[in-house]
């Protein structure tokens, strides 16, 4: 039996020193994260302190602030001018969404639309509802029709 009870103490004793490297690792390791929590912690409430303001408005903006250029409220814009910016498409999207929801008179949604054009659905939550609003298409749940249907 004590020949058994050594051989035991042996095994255990030899795996504890397999084992110790990787217990030291494990301490340092758990050290070194508690560390850099206390420092996000520390800088987060730091950064909003100081006013730091994130991706958005440009520096020296206030949300609701007109710009120099714009209008004066209530002013109305002439039939000659445009608000600055990315110029209107062709409308091509747009005939190209139509006659696939006219192919599908049975309705087709918004991802079915993307995959078949190629495009991503984003565009289409701002298309369709122009046709909508136009009286090309209609909609219903998540399907999207032809108006006549």
């Amino acid at each position: 039996m004590t020949d058994f009870l050594q051989q035991k103490r042996a095994e255990i004793a030899k795996r504890l020193e397999e084992l110790r490297p990787l217990l030291d690792e494990y301490q340092r390791l758990e050290a070194a994260a508690a560390a850099l929590e206390q420092v996000g912690a520390a800088s987060a409430p730091a950064t909003r302190a100081t006013g730091r303001r994130g991706p958005g408005r440009p520096p020296g903006r206030r949300a609701g602030a007109q710009s120099k250029t714009a209008a004066p409220a209530g002013a109305r814009r002439t039939a000659g001018s445009r608000r600055p910016g990315r110029q209107r498409g062709t409308g091509t999207r747009a005939l190209q969404t139509l006659a696939l929801v006219q192919e599908a008179p049975q309705g087709i949604t918004i991802p079915e639309l993307a995959a078949k054009m190629g495009i991503r659905q984003n565009y289409l939550y701002r298309v369709l509802p122009a046709l909508q609003k136009e009286g090309k298409v209609r909609k219903r749940g998540k399907a999207w029709l032809p108006a006549a249907a």
